[in-house]
């Protein structure tokens, strides 16, 4: 701990002025009684005219009500509480068309101040725009989740996918259809025409699925030539049909020319969840039981189980 007293009042009051980051002393009914700091011109304006007001002077209404809770919190706590948050253009009275285009993210740390200010409890809320880290984390979390190769969600995202919709099916029943299919002979296709070839078939597939399935389905690479698309809110029989054009669509994509040196099909099973299911697994299981059948009675086919 800094021993204040060897410097003087004009001294502290140049060290506060000098923080990077904005320091608000803000009360527990939101009034801003003091503003110290925020000198990193890249990341903050000036301030100083909030002083006097309150948050529900300079926020709409719900987002003024959600800094007085976190006050509130720190408050009841009395200790230091941390929190992230957004501020975009239209959380701020008055801004307009001049506020930033995209909401900027702030880490605030919230501290209770020892002494009443302006007659009442209050807190030091330092601010500091994360807006940076927070679109790193994104794209991090974006570069896990998606197949270099097609840029459909890999493995990792499908199975958070399943997850969830799983959870939603036993909640409330909604029906939810799983589709596994993967390219037919796709062995054949990288022997004798070169493993370029093969991912050539493995991103016209890719491409095809972001095109000709609805806007709800979700479909991924589960790894190699194989793929699962997801359709939530769809029973089997819609499923089915909606299966079946997307193996035609895809047949019709790959004899193209300049995709491959011949035409290429796909082989696919379809499941429901149902209500005997213990976990996403088991439809995941079906699903590859009819893939397997599909192969056994032909290829170039969606068999149902």
């Amino acid at each position: 701990m800094a021993d204040l007293s060897l410097f003087s009042n004009e001294q502290i009051a140049a060290l506060l002025s000098a923080l990077p980051d904005p320091a608000f002393i803000l009360t527990r009914s939101g009034r801003y009684a003091a503003i110290f700091g925020g000198t990193d011109s890249r990341y903050y304006h000036d301030g100083s005219g909030l002083v006097g007001k309150s948050l529900t002077d300079v926020l709409q209404p719900q987002k003024a009500t959600w800094f007085q809770a976190q006050i509130a919190v720190a408050l009841a706590a009395q200790g230091l509480h941390v929190v992230e948050y957004t501020l975009a253009a239209d959380d701020v009275k008055g801004v307009g068309d001049d506020g930033p285009a995209e909401p900027i993210w702030f880490e605030g740390r919230v501290q209770p101040l020892g002494y009443p200010v302006l007659g009442e409890d209050a807190v030091l809320w330092v601010a500091s725009n994360i807006t940076a880290s927070k679109k790193l984390e994104a794209l991090l979390r974006m570069q896990s989740e998606t197949d270099a190769l097609t840029g459909l969600p890999n493995r990792r995202k499908l199975i958070g996918g399943l997850t969830e919709h799983f959870e939603l099916f036993v909640r409330y029943r909604t029906p939810t259809s799983v589709l596994i299919f993967d390219i037919d002979y796709f062995k054949g296709i990288n022997d004798e025409y070169g493993h370029m070839a093969g991912d050539k078939a493995i991103m016209v597939t890719a491409e095809v699925c972001r095109h000709a399935l609805r806007a709800a389905d979700f479909p991924a690479r589960l790894g190699g030539d194989e793929f699962v698309v997801l359709m939530p809110h769809t029973g089997i029989e819609p499923a089915l049909a909606i299966a079946e054009r997307l193996r035609i669509k895809i047949a019709e994509a790959l004899r193209e020319p300049g995709t491959l040196g011949r035409g290429a099909t796909i082989s696919g099973g379809l499941s429901e969840m149902s209500a005997g299911d213990a976990s996403y697994e088991d439809v995941l299981k079906r699903a590859d039981d009819a893939l397997y059948r599909a192969k056994r009675d032909g290829r170039n086919r969606i068999v149902r189980h």
